[in-house]
């Protein structure tokens, strides 16, 4: 009994600190008011709306392809990180680096494997959830901003697969690069420079590979995390796409709980 009360003791002092009520600056309470204030002071959870309309949360509103999608960009960038500590950005040591992630590394073939599918399931996904936004017409108005910035993460998704298909350095690799640099090349007004940038000079060499490696793993990477971020957030400023019937009481209850 003394050395429950020595615990719970022990959590009172933690939480009674200077460093824990700057972490935690209010204390959770169980009412609407509680759970707002919480929400409003935690990043991770003002980013959602504190109330849902009720038919948002049946699994047929949306197959949770939104949610799929952002698992699928952490599985990726978690395998991602893992496969950088082996992989050499070089012409001569790309193919062979690999290479010896598959065969010498330990579970190097099983997080390439995990990374290339999670790449192919990405897209699929994102087309799913475009598809899935277009056919309940959630694109409407107040929604249209959040429709063009989901395009921009398609092509953004888009970029970060046909970027990292290259990394490899073989002969599809090279030839990727060659037909995709030269359909860039055909964009009005600015093809040849934006061809010249994707190579980092007139034609394909070392460079092209280190500025391919550095879109993949930075570059496309930091631009999607941003405007995911700004994705979900919009989600909840702008309210969901729910019946006529309930839509007004939906903004109603966003408009008097997030203000």
């Amino acid at each position: 009994m003394a050395e429950k009360n020595g615990k719970v003791g022990l959590v009172e002092r933690i939480k009674a600190s200077e460093i824990w009520q700057s972490i935690f600056r209010y204390d959770h309470q169980d009412s609407p008011r509680g759970r707002a204030i919480s929400g409003f002071h935690n990043f991770f959870l003002h980013i959602y709306p504190v109330r849902v309309p009720r038919e948002v949360l049946r699994f047929r509103y949306s197959f949770r392809l939104g949610f799929i999608a952002t698992v699928l960009f952490a599985i990726l960038t978690a395998t991602g990180i893992l496969l950088m500590f082996y992989y050499s950005p070089s012409v001569p040591g790309a193919y062979f680096s690999i290479h010896e992630i598959q065969t010498r590394v330990a579970f190097g073939q099983f997080v390439r494997n995990l990374h290339r599918w999670s790449a192919h399931l990405m897209v699929v996904v994102a087309g799913l959830h475009m598809l899935r936004v277009f056919y309940r017409a959630a694109y409407k108005a107040p929604r249209q901003f959040n429709w063009v910035i989901g395009v921009f993460l398609l092509l953004i998704t888009l970029a970060l697969g046909y970027t990292g298909y290259l990394l490899p350095w073989d002969q599809l690799a090279y030839w990727a690069v060659q037909v995709g640099t030269n359909m860039a090349s055909y964009t009005p007004f600015i093809g040849e420079p934006l061809r010249r940038f994707l190579l980092a000079g007139p034609e394909i060499g070392a460079s092209t590979l280190l500025r391919f490696y550095t879109l993949h793993v930075v570059v496309l990477p930091a631009a999607l995390t941003l405007l995911l971020a700004v994705h979900i957030w919009r989600v909840r400023k702008d309210g969901f796409a729910v019946g006529e019937a309930e839509a007004p009481e939906a903004g109603r209850a966003e408009m008097r709980v997030g203000g």
